[in-house]
């Protein structure tokens, strides 16, 4: 991968709390499936989005339902929606696509990464870091980013010996905000060699174009 573009993690002077916790709904999917997209309405929005690639050949709710199971909450002007492989959990992934979707109007895309950026160096070892675009910044419209924690601190008991790559996009309409987001997970690894990483660069890279081109957030209707 060409990383043509390096910026440092940024510390947010917005709280934490901005991004909450997530709770297990069951029942339908919250998103819909309309022309080969999946489209989710929450906080006066419309998020439509890619789905995953390991259920993009699902074309109906039920196949769907089959290859993924989802985690979704909508609190204080904010939504969170994660999607893992069918089998798969918040503890046990080696891969997750998500979205967060928010009401506030007043933030900007930028400070927005900021916050999501810190939120996720904190659990990471800060040697391990790396973060990286592939195109400039153009005003208030950003490409995706990339995130590499080669190893999650000692103190993230959780997934200790392991790090993760990921991949963000950031979105703005007259009614809030969003991102979209791909995560991979696997072993510590050096995060200054993609060849170590736990995705290969080339899918990092279909990724980051589709998180460009596929993903549109707007007021609803």
């Amino acid at each position: 991968m060409t990383m043509t573009k390096f910026v440092p993690a940024v510390a947010a002077a917005l709280a934490i709390a901005t991004l909450p916790g997530f709770a297990q709904e069951a029942g339908a999917l919250p998103f819909t499936q309309v022309d080969g997209q999946l489209e989710l309405e929450t906080m006066g929005q419309k998020l439509t989005l890619p789905p995953p690639d390991w259920a993009a050949r699902a074309t109906t709710p039920a196949e769907l339902s089959e290859q993924v199971s989802t985690r979704f909450l909508e609190e204080s002007g904010q939504a969170h929606l994660e999607i893992y492989k069918r089998g798969e959990g918040e503890a046990f992934w080696t891969t997750l696509y998500g979205a967060r979707v928010s009401n506030q109007t007043n933030l900007s895309l930028a400070d927005f990464r900021s916050v999501v950026i810190n939120v996720y160096a904190q659990s990471c070892d800060p040697a391990t870091v790396a973060l990286f675009q592939l195109e400039p910044d153009q005003d208030d419209m950003l490409p995706p980013v990339g995130y590499v924690c080669g190893a999650y601190l000692d103190g993230f008991t959780a997934f200790a010996g392991q790090g993760e790559v990921m991949v963000m996009g950031f979105y703005k309409s007259d009614a809030g905000i969003g991102m979209v987001y791909q995560e991979w997970r696997g072993d510590a690894f050096d995060a200054a060699d993609p060849a170590s990483w736990p995705v290969a660069s080339s899918e990092v890279e279909a990724y980051m174009a589709r998180l460009k081109s596929d993903v549109t957030l707007t007021a609803a209707d």
